[in-house]
């Protein structure tokens, strides 16, 4: 039987991706009990103390035991903890001790959304992927330059260690672990019970790009303002560079460092914002858009888009288009 446990962290805490797992993976062993068979499954709430209080007072959670009950178990769940990380960690401190002699013994470790962020302090991701909300993933890049981030990710796995991406993606991490642990067949009942949608692996078309400017360089900021103010133009590099006031080479070094992408990349990004920003409003043609974002190639523009959104501009406008009165 596999022994999931479901952390209740102090602070703010999303109760949905508590409730959320703890009624899908029990869910498992209804499908079982419905075959004749027995129980798979046994999931508990592990807490610090025996009553949380969360979203200051508005819910309060009783686990089923605390880290101390627990000797052994072959999950360990952390659900998103919204707050400053190192206030956080500050009030769940004695959870990272716990996990990380849990993951010794050979249990697995997943995380959801921004609940990576506590994840990451307990030293167990470095070296290894994650994913997050993508709204923090630069943050995240900035705390944790140890961490491979890959904020198109939907999912993420390597060694034991599992993160989620934003908000209700967490369902399709969960989905990938029930078929995991108890096979495919399994899975499928629950994505159609739960009508989730199965094998979804990115997040890429619900990314939003407003420029990474969390961090300190203001040249590199001006630099991020050009761009942005004149994406309709095909600005070069060196040109940049020019009215900057800095050499190619430690323009492009310092915008890696700040924006964690290239100058090329970023130049990309903001042009494809405005793209999907058209095509979600406009009844404008696909080359219309391309035209109007700076690209002259439509087969440039068509792979740079699905690069960035996973989805071709086509298909982006049908997923997102307003209803437009005629």
């Amino acid at each position: 039987m596999k022994h999931i446990s479901v952390l209740i962290p102090h602070g703010h805490t999303s109760v949905v991706n508590i409730e959320g797992a703890h009624q899908i993976f029990s869910f498992v062993n209804k499908i079982f009990y419905d075959m004749g068979k027995s129980a798979v499954v046994q999931v508990q709430l592990v807490g610090l103390s025996k009553e949380v209080s969360q979203r200051n007072g508005m819910f309060t959670i009783n686990p089923d035991v605390l880290i101390g009950d627990v000797e052994k178990t072959d999950l360990i769940i952390i659900p998103a903890i919204h707050g400053e990380p190192k206030f956080v960690l500050e009030q769940n401190k004695n959870f990272i001790p716990w996990i990380i002699d849990q993951y010794k013994k050979g249990t697995e470790v997943a995380s959801f959304c921004i609940g990576s962020f506590f994840l990451a302090q307990t030293g167990l991701l470095n070296g290894k992927p994650a994913t997050t909300h993508w709204g923090y993933a630069n943050e995240f890049r900035t705390m944790f330059p140890e961490v491979t981030v890959l904020d198109e990710k939907i999912m993420t796995e390597k060694d034991g260690i599992y993160t989620s991406g934003g908000a209700y993606s967490y369902l399709n991490l969960v989905l990938y672990l029930i078929e995991k642990y108890f096979g495919r067949e399994i899975s499928v009942i629950i994505a159609k019970s739960f009508m989730i949608d199965i094998d979804k692996t990115s997040q890429s078309p619900f990314i939003i790009f407003k420029g990474q400017k969390t961090h300190d360089d203001e040249v590199v900021k001006k630099a991020q303002d050009i761009i942005e103010t004149n994406y309709q133009d095909k600005l070069t590099v060196d040109q940049i560079a020019s009215m900057i006031a800095l050499s190619r080479r430690n323009f492009e070094r310092r915008f890696k460092k700040a924006t964690a992408n290239t100058v090329l990349e970023y130049i990309q990004r903001v042009k494809i914002e405005a793209a999907k920003i058209n095509l979600e409003s406009s009844r404008q043609n696909v080359n219309e858009v391309m035209s109007n974002v700076g690209y002259s190639d439509p087969k440039a523009f068509r792979v740079t888009f699905k690069k960035i959104t996973g989805l071709s501009p086509i298909e982006y406008r049908n997923k997102y288009l307003k209803n437009i009165e005629v």
